[in-house]
């Protein structure tokens, strides 16, 4: 009997793109399938034109519990060369997450442990349920957070992630707001009026100009020198380009832009 698909991507009119982890049964758990249909969906919706904001949750009452039992059993006899071919894959998600060139709003419906709690690093504007309860719980196993490790130092800190990596504590939406690492918390039922928010924010900016500010924060810690050199030639590219002759058009004449949807 074939598996069904590990995630469905659903596209509104105003190209708001929802992607949802769809395991429910395992509580969206990692395994090889669901790898590769992120990386596959990222990837699509990263290169179509038409999809401007990517909203990201899990089915049912869980985001994502991290990695899969039954594939994690399967680990067990592998090869270091398996091993490294296996997280390799597991980066290039991560990664290719991280380098979306839209926004990525993370709608965390629930429980972000382990791989989960990584996917939640790397959204753009993470918004939690007051019961969603997060961490880092490899080392509980006897491995440890390594791939996830480069973008949830980038969201927290080195202090924080240092803390909680070396416990595999469990930890609550407060203090993982406190941390950075989600951005709001909200009550059950006023999770979509929040990300719907959120959505309705990011549309009314310019999608070149939203791609070209999500490097901003990478770039501005290179050295001086060189991230003034290349944040020069950003701005100046942005302004000749037809978003940005738009959206000084529109400012001036006291009008929206023409990417900003019509009221509904």
């Amino acid at each position: 009997m074939t598996e069904p698909p590990p995630l469905r991507v659903d596209t509104d009119d105003h190209g708001v793109a929802t992607v949802t982890i769809d395991r429910p049964q395992v509580r969206n758990a990692f395994d090889d399938r669901l790898i590769l249909a992120l990386v596959d969906a990222a990837e699509k919706l990263g290169g179509d034109a038409g999809v401007r904001v990517v909203v990201l949750t899990g089915a049912g009452a869980v985001f994502s519990a991290g990695a899969d039992l039954h594939w994690m059993r399967s680990m067990t006899g592998w090869t270091f060369e398996e091993n490294v071919a296996d997280s390799t894959r597991m980066a290039g998600l991560f990664r290719t997450l991280y380098d979306l060139p839209k926004p990525l709003i993370g709608r965390i419906n629930g429980h972000a442990l382990g791989g989960g709690t990584g996917l939640t690093a790397v959204c753009d504007i993470a918004i939690a349920v007051e019961e969603a309860r997060f961490g880092f719980t490899e080392v509980l196993l006897g491995i440890a957070p390594a791939v996830i490790s480069p973008y949830v130092v980038r969201k927290v800190g080195r202090s924080f992630a240092r803390s909680v990596f070396v416990t595999g504590e469990q930890f609550d939406a407060r203090r993982a707001l406190a941390a950075g690492l989600v951005h709001q918390v909200v009550a059950a039922d006023g999770l979509d009026a929040a990300v719907d928010a959120a959505v309705a924010r990011c549309l009314r900016a310019g999608p070149q100009a939203i791609a070209a500010a999500k490097r901003l924060p990478d770039l501005a810690l290179r050295p001086l020198d060189e991230a003034n050199a290349e944040t020069v030639k950003i701005i100046a590219g942005l302004r000749v380009g037809d978003e940005g002759q738009e959206g000084m058009r529109a400012f001036l004449e006291k009008r929206p832009p023409a990417w900003v949807p019509p009221p509904a």
